[in-house]
């Protein structure tokens, strides 16, 4: 007999700033971010509530969440009390589930088909676990519950902050369509703006079109589209996902003008990532790539196959992107892409 799939997203809300109220209890009602420095072309890469509600937000840069609010408290980001709290909340989770998808420090994928643990609700089960958080660590956790990830992850969102969204089977048909295209897993701005320019606002306007209709118009996406606005998504709780690249970056304080300043920037991260290489094991090198974004914010990634990246390479690459556009650049960043089991062909690389 198929058992049900019963999925728990749970999402921190605000984590890394909500790790330094709890530390700094004083700030709490007060706007707060955690990022870089605006003298340092700083970006935010948090913030709580308070400061939500003044149009701050995520991916900013500190100067412009500076000018929002000049009493904003910024605060660098510290990574070990992140991890310790991180690493205590998937010691709550192993109590309930065996399959656990972590996403990122604050945010795991929990499959409790099948569990004992509050008769086997998933709905008490996240509540407890969202209670414990809140009790043991001091921040609070927003969950989702559905049958699959994809709607577990929509539903965490929904009764945000510290809250839980429950989506059963029989509700799905019911949900979906008014849900907007941009809430669907894989469908970021630009994607949307190219939706909505076909009339594609919601999941609704999806159903109007055929699965034929939708694959002659976007390729592999129209089969995602399809399943997504019906509620479907097959994929399971990934308990150890394979790595599939490994890169260093860096913003730069002052823009890189030229492109020898470009060149001699590269050996420091070259051996940067080096280090973290050797740390690496059963990996294989399938692509060495070079990111660049430049001082307007557009950005470009060179690519070519490689299985031993050397500096020589990456100048090479980082020769290539430099012709695509004239202006300054603000941000380097190289890597490999791991490889594959199933591989298509491709150029090789020539350097």
């Amino acid at each position: 007999m198929l058992i049900q799939r019963k999925i728990i997203h749970i999402d921190c809300d605000c984590f890394y700033a909500a790790v330094e109220m709890r530390d700094r209890p004083e700030w709490r009602e007060l706007p707060l971010a955690v990022g870089g420095a605006a003298d340092r072309r700083g970006v935010i890469a948090t913030c709580n509530y308070p400061a939500r509600k003044l149009g701050i937000r995520s991916a900013m840069s500190t100067f412009r969440a500076q000018q929002l609010c000049r009493d904003l408290i910024i605060v660098p980001p510290d990574f070990a009390r992140y991890k310790a709290a991180s690493m205590a909340m998937r010691a709550i989770f192993a109590d309930y589930a065996d399959l656990i998808e972590p996403l990122s420090l604050d945010e795991a994928y929990l499959d409790v088909s099948g569990q004992p643990h509050c008769e086997g609700s998933a709905s008490r089960m996240a509540q407890e676990i969202r209670a414990r958080i809140e009790r043991d660590i001091g921040i609070t956790a927003s969950a989702g519950i559905a049958p699959n990830k994809l709607l577990a992850k929509i539903a965490s969102d929904w009764r945000k902050p510290n809250g839980q969204f429950v989506i059963r089977p029989q509700d799905i048909a019911d949900f979906m369509p008014e849900l907007p295209t941009r809430k669907l897993w894989g469908i970021g701005k630009v994607t949307a703006k190219r939706l909505a320019q076909r009339g594609i606002h919601s999941c609704a306007d999806i159903h109007a079109w055929p699965l034929e209709k939708l694959i002659a118009e976007f390729g592999r996406l129209g089969t995602q589209l399809f399943e997504q606005a019906q509620g479907i998504d097959h994929r399971p709780v990934a308990s150890a996902e394979r790595r599939k690249s490994l890169s260093v970056e860096n913003t730069y304080a002052h823009d890189l003008t030229s492109s020898t300043d470009c060149q001699n920037a590269l050996p420091e991260l070259f051996d940067d990532w080096h280090r973290r290489m050797q740390r690496v094991q059963n990996e294989r090198a399938h692509k060495a790539f070079i990111k660049i974004k430049f001082a307007d914010f557009t950005q470009t990634t060179v690519e070519c196959l490689c299985t031993a990246p050397n500096l020589a390479i990456y100048t090479h690459l980082l020769e290539q992107g430099l012709k695509r556009s004239a202006q300054a650049v603000r941000l380097l960043g190289l890597g490999v892409r791991f490889h594959e089991s199933a591989i298509k062909p491709e150029q090789l690389c020539l350097w």
